[in-house]
């Protein structure tokens, strides 16, 4: 199964509602130019729902890790909303999971987006 990426606009935040696999290739590469087309174009509150990804490769997770450094950079904020348990261990394992401003549910993500 290949990454698809849905963006969707909610309350001046892009959602990007994510199905499949973060793995090394087409589908890491596609995911990176999305962020950094979202960036180019001002729009620098992302959301990135991760509740139907099935697979996270390590290329995968550094890509996130990736994302998250530009958009902090380009003076924006990155959210991660619905994080399989999987992946979760994963961030927790390699104790990456203070990289990420992760939430449980999109109305909480896109409250902290307010601030």
């Amino acid at each position: 199964m290949q990454l698809t990426i849905n963006p969707r606009e909610k309350q001046g935040v892009t959602v990007l509602d994510l199905s499949g696999r973060i793995v090394a290739g087409e589908e890491c590469d596609s995911l990176r130019k999305t962020i950094k087309e979202l960036l180019a174009s001002n729009q620098k509150k992302i959301l990135l729902n991760m509740g139907e990804v099935s697979r996270v490769d390590s290329t995968g997770i550094g890509g996130l890790v990736e994302s998250a450094i530009l958009t902090a950079k380009q003076g924006g904020q990155l959210r991660l909303i619905n994080l399989p348990r999987l992946i979760h261990n994963v961030l927790s394992t390699h104790r990456l999971l203070q990289a990420f401003d992760i939430c449980a549910n999109e109305a909480e993500a896109l409250a902290s987006f307010q601030d």
